[in-house]
């Protein structure tokens, strides 16, 4: 049975991340432990936490389709306050993890929990219906936020996003040729799955060092 929370980096880092996981897969995934290393080696305290749902499926097997996002706010907040980190706190997560983030990122950062708010593939709408947005929080979003995004990422591409109404908090990452999961096909783009993942790690704390508190 794994911890509560997975952690990289150093302990004594400036400021801390805390990353939750995507609807279909653990936050020991390879790509949430990809992201984690590569935000680690930026200097960052990275701690990695599971919904309740996805704990339940180590032990059962079962594989139930996960909850609205929505009700999983509740467990968001107690993460965060079970985590009890010192210094700037930033929270975000994969997919639908950073969309839970995002609708709780405005209560906790006007409490002065929260500095801001990462999305590694944020699902602007399921894949292939444009017309279901989950945007209408993302408009008038005050905390500070970052949005990596692959440009053919099935959940939100870049031709889709430019034309959504968006706070002008958020800030997106672009990247070129990438998936859901950040992930290029080299022989198009040039680019290899590390590269991503390393210039999102290095985009985040250029980000990050802006922050305020």
């Amino acid at each position: 049975m794994l911890e509560r929370f997975l952690f990289d980096g150093p302990h004594d880092a400036k400021v801390t991340i805390l990353l939750a996981h995507g609807a279909g897969a653990p936050m020991d995934s390879p790509a949430m432990t990809a992201s984690a290393a590569a935000l680690a080696a930026q200097g960052f305290r990275v701690a990695r936490f599971e919904f309740g749902y996805m704990a339940t499926r180590r032990t059962s097997g079962e594989r139930k389709p996960p909850p609205r996002a929505e009700t999983l706010i509740p467990e968001y907040r107690m993460a965060v306050a079970e985590l009890g980190a010192n210094g700037p706190l930033i929270i975000g997560g994969k997919s639908m993890g950073g969309r839970v983030a995002s609708m709780v990122a405005d209560e906790l950062h006007s409490a002065g929990k929260v500095a801001g708010l990462v999305c590694l593939g944020y699902p602007f709408h399921p894949p292939g219906k444009p017309a279901q947005l989950r945007t209408r929080h993302l408009a008038g979003l005050v905390t500070p936020a970052l949005i990596c995004q692959g440009t053919r990422d099935q959940f939100g591409t870049r031709e889709d996003v430019v034309g959504y109404a968006l706070s002008e908090n958020i800030q997106i990452l672009w990247l070129e040729d990438g998936d859901h999961d950040l992930k290029p096909r080299k022989s198009i783009s040039g680019f290899s799955a590390a590269d991503h993942i390393r210039t999102m790690a290095e985009a985040v704390k250029a980000w990050a060092s802006q922050l305020q508190g």
